[in-house]
């Protein structure tokens, strides 16, 4: 975990996320992807400022291959957010900080 950025895998994905007691932010990402690298700072930010109301984690889409198929990530990076096991919102894109907390104003 990087600061309060949570590193999620397919492994881990039920037990971190699904099972989450808190609404989770999951940001599928890629090494090769230059709007994840934008956007990483921001969201990094998010994962700071609403610590303890709303997990944020990233999931690597090369390393993990089973969970973004799943719910059917076809572009990166692609946010969803969950809580209670399910997908409350979802965006596509280097979106800004605003858009993402307002995702969070709709489960907090």
């Amino acid at each position: 975990m990087a600061g309060n950025v949570a590193d999620f895998t397919d492994i881990n994905f039920d037990s971190d996320v699904l099972n989450s007691e808190v609404p989770v932010l999951v940001d599928f990402t890629a090494v090769w992807c230059g709007p994840c690298k934008a956007i990483a700072p921001t969201i990094a930010k998010l994962a700071d400022e609403y610590q303890g109301r709303v997990k944020v984690g990233k999931l690597d889409i090369d390393h993990n291959p089973q969970t973004p198929t799943k719910y059917h990530v076809r572009g990166v990076p692609t946010l969803i957010l969950f809580q209670g096991g399910q997908v409350k919102d979802q965006v596509m894109g280097a979106v800004n900080k605003k858009k993402i907390e307002s995702m969070f104003n709709q489960v907090l």
